[in-house]
């Protein structure tokens, strides 16, 4: 099992009875929750992430059972059915993410991309699998950073029509009201008037990550019909066609495998921004390299602690 943050890929071992669709050994992805009352009006618009009885989520929150879940580092996790997905069988989209499902909820500019453009807000890993997004469906894409340091990688790995610098007033100013949907993707405190005088009249700004308070003034978005949101997951079937769509298109995430013995080195490199553009912790060989079995428990845990610092790691694997 490969650990992604609380993404989980693997194969089945048991289903239950009624289980038509999934088979013993399929590949298959769990992702952030799995289980909801499935009962409430937001469970019954497949919107189970925002169940108003309280989804449980992947990681480090209790089931129905009592029982605390543990993400990928788990030996076991137990999933309905219906928070369950097929892998397609294109190499590479084992690490496809749904949180840039995102894009694909706007149905406008899937529909509409000869006339569609996009702002990404930041090039980290959500934000450079963003651009791929927006270039498969055929948008505009700018990118804004403040670090002109990433515009090679922009343009030329992941095929962006423009970088921007966003601290540079000019460059802000002749991208007036010129964009249709602008996504943030960065986590750090930024100030959002700027962006919003860079969307059209009716435009979005959409915001996928969680910075610490959001300031803007009404006016900026008021006068020109703008709409902000906000967006944490999709739902199964949601997840599903973006799983799909990413084996068709051959839209993968830039990753670099690390053993969990170099996870507090991982994360160094990830405060120096030294990371293009996820870390993924292989579990089973990390395992295999040490010559140990599948651990289990508190088996599983004290072999962590022997090689992570544990405080780091945890900041580390949430991220």
């Amino acid at each position: 099992m490969f650990n992604l943050s609380h993404e989980i890929v693997g194969t089945p071992k048991e289903v239950g009875s009624n289980v038509q669709c999934f088979k013993i050994g399929d590949h298959d992805e769990v992702g952030t929750y799995v289980n909801s009352c499935r009962e409430c009006e937001y469970c019954d618009d497949g919107l189970k992430a925002y169940c108003s009885n309280g989804a449980v989520f992947t990681f480090d929150n209790i089931d129905a059972d009592g029982s605390i879940t543990d993400g990928g580092y788990s030996t076991y996790i137990i999933v309905l059915l219906q928070n369950t997905r097929e892998l397609p069988t294109s190499p590479g989209s084992t690490f496809a993410m749904r949180w840039n499902y995102c894009l694909l909820s706007h149905d406008a500019p899937k529909d509409e991309p000869a006339s569609k453009s996009l702002g990404e807000i930041g090039l980290g890993g959500l934000g450079h699998l963003a651009v791929k997004f927006g270039k498969s469906f055929g948008l505009k894409v700018t990118v804004f950073s403040t670090n002109i340091s990433k515009k090679d990688k922009a343009l030329n790995l992941l095929g962006a029509d423009k970088f921007v610098v966003s601290s540079d007033k000019q460059q802000m100013a002749a991208l007036a009201k010129s964009l249709d949907f602008i996504l943030n993707t960065a986590s750090a405190d930024i100030p959002f008037n700027p962006y919003l005088s860079v969307v059209k009249t009716a435009g979005v700004l959409a915001l996928v990550e969680f910075p610490s308070e959001v300031k803007f003034s009404p006016a900026s978005f008021n006068r020109g019909m703008k709409t902000v949101s906000g967006s944490v997951t999709g739902d199964t079937k949601e997840t599903q066609e973006m799983l799909d769509f990413c084996a068709s298109s051959k839209i993968y995430p830039e990753i670099e495998f690390v053993p969990i013995q170099y996870a507090n080195g991982a994360l160094e490199r990830m405060i120096k921004r030294d990371v293009k553009y996820w870390f993924v912790i292989d579990i089973e060989n990390s395992l295999k390299r040490h010559g140990c079995r599948r651990k289990k428990g508190f088996e599983f845990w004290q072999f962590i602690l022997e090689h992570v610092d544990i405080c780091k790691w945890r900041t580390f694997i949430l991220f």
